[in-house]
């Protein structure tokens, strides 16, 4: 249940909750009323008729009678141990207060003197009143319920906005802001504040870190450059060939480096053209210079731009070869690519969390900077391509392409 049906809920309930309490109280608080009343009305009316009785012998008025039969038994025994009563029950013609007194003195039995009052009015009174109490109840819980739902509507889409453009931040795109949604002084305000104090703070922050390994990428390259220079002036011999190994991994780094901030910052736009996949795919891997199988299943003319394509499939390639196993087979089927090892797989780091800087997953798969698969995943979200990364169940890593048809 969403939020605006806890809220709408919660206030019907409530609200019923207070129309029930309510009318309860004000039907107790009427029955009582004309209870009394109809009671004191019996007991004047039966003084009326005992004093009458004494002066003449005769009983006058009020429904008055001597040992009525139908006199409630509790208030006969009453009267005939010499006390006075009322109580509201059952008459010949409906609900009645009934009084009575006993009667007699000395050696003479007691009789007992009844008197009735119709309570048939101060019913219909109080059912009168119950179906006003129904109505009001029903008509104040219908308003309430519906000012809720529209309390919890406006909450509800300020708090969906505010989902989409955290959203949209958690996606990457640092720039979205909710901005203001009413009501200043609100929680929900202030959340939106809070989420837009936020993405600023992480937005200056990336955008430092970004700088900072560009500046550093960028300042490394000269004097690697110079150093791979002077590594092949070196004389001959395995202490050359360690130095000169050491420092095209230290110049393949910093260019991956400067790759991934060019990647972060969108610098570079992609240059799209329509291509057959399957000859193209057939350069790259040949290009790559690696022992790796290629099957086209079926050919496609997709969108894409070339040079980051090839960009994405060298890597992945040698991502399969350095960290997984032989054979490593790419495949083409329609405008899917599909690249698959026979190593260990993926660790289940890289399939939940996706590919992460400067780490590799597993032991097992191998040494590397991580950045690989970082550097694909940027360039194929530049290009708006799916890769979704996964184990095979036969066993081995497989990285899936799926460009959009050209």
């Amino acid at each position: 249940m969403n939020l605006r049906r806890q809220i709408a809920a919660t206030v019907a309930l409530v609200s019923f909750l207070v129309a029930v309490t309510v009318g309860l109280l004000v039907h107790r608080a009427s029955v009582a009323q004309h209870v009394e009343q109809s009671r004191k009305s019996a007991e004047n009316a039966l003084d009326s008729v005992l004093s009458g009785y004494a002066r003449n012998g005769d009983l006058v008025g009020w429904n008055a009678a001597v040992d009525d039969p139908g006199l409630p038994a509790e208030l006969r025994r009453l009267a005939e141990r010499g006390h006075r009563g009322s109580l509201l029950g059952p008459g010949a013609d409906g609900t009645v207060m009934w009084a009575a007194g006993g009667i007699g003195t000395g050696a003479q039995p007691v009789q007992v003197v009844s008197v009735r009052v119709d309570y048939a009015d101060d019913e219909r009174a109080v059912a009168q009143l119950d179906r006003t109490i129904l109505i009001s109840a029903t008509l104040s819980v219908a308003v309430t319920v519906l000012a809720g739902v529209f309390a919890a509507d406006r909450i509800s889409s300020r708090l969906r906005t505010a989902a989409v453009t955290a959203r949209s931040i958690a996606q990457g795109d640092l720039t979205a802001r909710i901005g203001s949604l009413g009501r200043p002084r609100d929680e929900v305000a202030e959340l939106a504040a809070a989420v837009d104090s936020m993405s600023a703070v992480l937005s200056t922050k990336l955008a430092n870190e970004q700088r900072f390994t560009a500046d550093v990428a960028h300042e490394l390259r000269t004097p690697l450059t110079g150093l791979l220079t002077a590594a092949e002036l070196l004389p001959p011999g395995r202490p050359t060939e360690l130095v000169q190994g050491r420092v095209r991994v230290l110049r393949s780094l910093t260019e991956d480096l400067l790759e991934v901030s060019r990647l972060d910052a969108g610098a570079d736009r992609p240059e799209l053209s329509v291509v057959p996949l399957g000859p193209v795919v057939a350069r790259m891997v040949a290009a790559t210079g690696s022992p790796t199988e290629l099957l086209v299943e079926s050919d496609a003319q997709v969108s894409t731009d070339v040079r980051r394509l090839d960009r994405i499939v060298a890597n992945l390639v040698a991502n399969a070869h350095r960290h997984g196993g032989a054979p490593v087979l790419v495949r083409v089927d329609g405008a899917t690519l599909t690249v698959r090892d026979h190593g260990p797989g993926f660790p289940e780091a890289i399939l939940r969390e996706g590919p992460q800087r400067f780490r590799t997953g597993a032991r097992e798969r191998g040494h590397g900077h991580g950045l690989g698969l970082t550097i694909a995943q940027g360039h194929a979200e530049a290009l708006g391509i799916t890769l979704h990364l996964r184990n095979d169940p036969a066993g081995g890593a497989v990285a899936e392409l799926r460009l959009p048809p050209g």
